[in-house]
């Protein structure tokens, strides 16, 4: 009986969200909107990134990365949230672990606010609506520096 080794994938390759040890990248996604939420999760998921957590706010995500820490690796951060916003959590973050890997999800039109969280540390940003490609892209881009 054949098995699966007598079939090569086409497209074998490893997936993005494993490490060089062949562990998993752990994720902290920060977002108001469950869709969204849960849409990176599936991306990432998909990619085998471990969602480590969600929180639905600034406040929320930044106790998570503390509680967390130093068992994260990224953390996907929407600019507009309830609370504390994106731009506030991302400053905490930045101040706990100067090292944190945050890349910020916005709506198109807010070039400014983007601007402003890469000055304060952010690594990259992803806008809305998500494209699966450019998400694993620029997280990737992200977690191999």
């Amino acid at each position: 009986m054949k098995t699966k080794e007598d079939f090569p994938a086409i497209n074998a390759r490893e997936p993005d969200g494993r490490k060089p040890d062949g562990s998993p990248y752990r994720v902290l996604v920060v977002d108001d909107s469950i869709f969204v939420a849960k849409q990176i999760g599936q991306i990432l998921s998909s990619e085998g990134y471990d969602i480590v957590a969600t929180a639905g706010d600034g406040e929320q995500g930044v106790e998570k990365y503390k509680e967390l820490f130093p068992n994260i690796d990224l953390v996907t951060m929407d600019i507009t949230m309830p609370r504390m916003d994106g731009i506030s959590a991302l400053e905490h973050i930045m101040n706990f672990d100067k090292n944190a890997k945050v890349i910020m999800i916005s709506a198109l039109g807010k070039q400014d606010l983007v601007k402003k969280s890469l000055l304060l540390g952010a690594k990259n940003y992803i806008v809305k609506p998500l494209d699966r490609k450019k998400v694993l892209e620029r997280i990737s881009q992200v977690l191999s520096k």
